[in-house]
């Protein structure tokens, strides 16, 4: 049914988007981008100067606000208590920040494993966010490469990835290299491979 206003003025008004649980994380980025130790570019007079430990904190702070916001909201208790898990294990950071981010690079990020929309089921959901991967036509959903082939949309996994550098269902470390192990021979075997 049309407004008097519509009516009058001959207006038609667009109709409004469901309000999303994502947060917008701009001064995150922001400040995540000014401190980031990447080395491709230096925000700083000084090409030496390393961040202040306030600056630590408030990355950790930023995070959190985004994980209160989304507790906040939680549609079930499970993704409550899954939320509040992450806001305390951020809490050690805020307190004690440490003198340089343990999170992955944007590279890694862009190259995490992107799933295929046709391997989604209609209830999959991001454990972060709860919202079904396919309400967004355009969903960006990545698999990490941990043990649980956790699965997160991009845009809510990205922030924690960057900080932190974990998974945040299992914890494991991610973007460290595998160090190859190799096995140093006998030499009592290379003898005896000279009189076969």
């Amino acid at each position: 049914m049309a407004t008097q206003y519509e009516v009058e003025h001959n207006v038609q008004f667009a109709e409004t988007q469901p309000r999303s649980r994502r947060v917008n994380m701009d001064s995150f980025f922001s400040l995540l981008n000014r401190i980031s130790d990447s080395g491709t570019a230096t925000p700083h007079n000084n090409p030496h100067a390393t961040p202040t430990l306030p600056d630590m904190a408030n990355v950790f702070r930023l995070l959190q606000d985004q994980m209160q916001t989304l507790a906040s909201t939680a549609p079930t208790a499970e993704n409550r208590t899954f939320l509040l898990e992450l806001i305390d294990a951020l809490d050690q950071d805020i307190l004690d920040p440490p003198d340089r981010l343990r999170g992955v690079s944007q590279e890694f990020l862009d190259s995490l494993d992107r799933v295929n929309r046709k391997k989604l089921r209609g209830d999959d959901d991001c454990a972060i966010c709860k919202i079904p991967y396919l309400d967004d036509p355009y969903c960006l959903v990545v698999e990490l490469p941990c043990k649980g082939a956790h699965r997160f949309d991009l845009e809510c996994v990205g922030p924690w990835l960057r900080s932190k550098g974990t998974c945040p269902m299992c914890r494991e470390e991610m973007g460290k290299k595998k160090v190859a192990v190799v096995q140093e021979d006998d030499e009592d075997d290379d003898m005896d491979m000279i009189y076969a």
